[in-house]
C-alpha cells in the first residue's frame, strides 16, 4: 500500500483498517498482540514535591507529584493517616478533554487508583499514623496526563508506585509540653511500601481478539477494555471491566497470566531507576 492510500483507509475505514492487520496477529505500529509498547521511567523530577516520578508508554505519558500535609486522623480510624489520590486529564494531553470540572474518565481513573491502594495495600494507613487519634500523614497524590494515547490506568499505576517509592517524610516528633508537632526537615524517612502492583489492560476487538496496551484509537474501536492488577506473590488486586462485551473465563485466565509477568518487569524497572539514583547520589 502506498503510504497515500493507506492514510486514507484509516481516515475512511480505521475500524476495516485495523482489522487487516489483526487477521495477520500484529497491529499497524509493528507491535504483536500481547506487546507493550516502549515502557520508560524517571523520578523525582519535581523538586516542589516529597515523592515523583514520570512514566511513558509509548506515548502516552504521565506524571506523578506526592505533597505530604499532617492533619487530625478521622474519628473512624484514629491509628490511621490516609491517601488521596486525583487523576487530572487536562486539554493539553488530548483535544478530547474540555477545560472544566474533571470528566467521567478523570472521576472513574481516580477511583479505581483509590481501590488500588485499597486493594493491594501498597501502603498500611497505620505506618502514616504519627500521634495516635491526634496527628497523622495524608499522602495526596497528584497524577496528571500529560500526552493521551491509550492505556492511562497502567501508566497511572506505574508513576503512582514509582512516586511513592520514591518518597522521604520528614521526621515528627509532638512536644509533650506545646503538644504541637515539631517536624525535622534535615532526618528523612522513605515509605514503606508493602506491596508492589502493577496493572496491564486489554482490548477486545470484535467481541473475541484480545490486544494488550491498547493505543486511543484502538480504545475506540474496541468492544470491551478491561484491566488486571496483581502484586508480586502473583496476587490478584483489582480486575476493572467498565461494561463491554464478556469474556470468556479462559481469555480472563490469559488476562491474568499476562499482568503477571508484566507485574514482575514493572517492579524490575522500578527497582533499577531508583537504584541508579541513588547510585548517582
Amino acid at each position: 500500500l502506498t503510504a497515500e492510500v493507506t492514510s486514507h483507509c484509516v481516515i475512511a475505514e480505521p475500524l476495516e483498517y485495523h482489522r487487516s492487520f489483526l487477521k495477520e496477529n500484529c497491529r499497524p505500529d509493528g507491535r504483536e498482540l500481547s506487546e507493550f509498547r516502549t515502557t520508560t521511567l524517571n523520578v523525582g523530577s519535581i523538586s516542589t514535591a516529597d515523592g515523583s516520578a514520570l512514566v511513558k508508554i509509548g506515548n502516552t505519558t504521565i506524571i506523578c507529584g506526592i505533597k505530604a500535609e499532617l492533619a487530625n486522623p478521622t474519628a473512624e480510624a484514629p491509628g490511621k493517616g490516609y491517601i488521596v489520590p486525583n487523576v487530572d486529564l487536562p486539554p493539553l494531553c488530548s483535544s478530547r478533554f474540555r477545560p472544566g470540572p474533571p470528566g467521567e474518565q478523570a472521576q472513574a481513573a481516580s477511583q479505581f487508583i483509590a481501590d488500588v491502594i485499597e486493594s493491594s495495600e501498597v501502603i498500611k494507613a497505620e505506618d502514616l499514623c504519627v500521634d495516635r487519634g491526634k496527628l497523622c500523614w495524608v499522602l495526596y497524590c497528584d497524577i496528571m496526563c500529560l500526552d493521551y494515547d491509550g492505556n492511562i490506568l497502567d501508566a497511572c499505576i506505574i508513576a503512582l508506585l514509582a512516586a511513592l517509592k520514591n518518597t522521604q517524610l520528614p521526621e515528627v516528633t509532638v512536644n509533650k509540653e506545646t503538644c504541637s508537632p515539631e517536624v525535622n526537615l534535615e532526618k528523612r524517612q522513605r515509605l514503606h511500601i508493602h506491596k508492589h502492583p502493577a496493572s496491564a489492560s486489554f482490548c477486545v476487538f470484535d467481541d473475541s481478539i484480545l490486544i494488550v496496551d491498547p493505543t486511543a484509537e484502538e480504545e475506540s474501536l474496541s468492544t470491551a477494555h478491561l484491566t488486571v492488577v496483581t502484586d508480586e506473590g502473583g496476587r490478584l488486586c483489582s480486575v476493572h471491566k467498565p461494561g463491554g462485551t464478556s469474556l470468556s473465563g479462559e481469555k480472563l485466565q490469559e488476562c491474568i497470566n499476562r499482568a503477571t509477568a508484566r507485574q514482575r518487569e514493572i517492579h524490575k524497572l522500578i527497582d533499577k531507576v531508583l537504584d541508579s539514583v541513588k547510585t548517582m547520589k
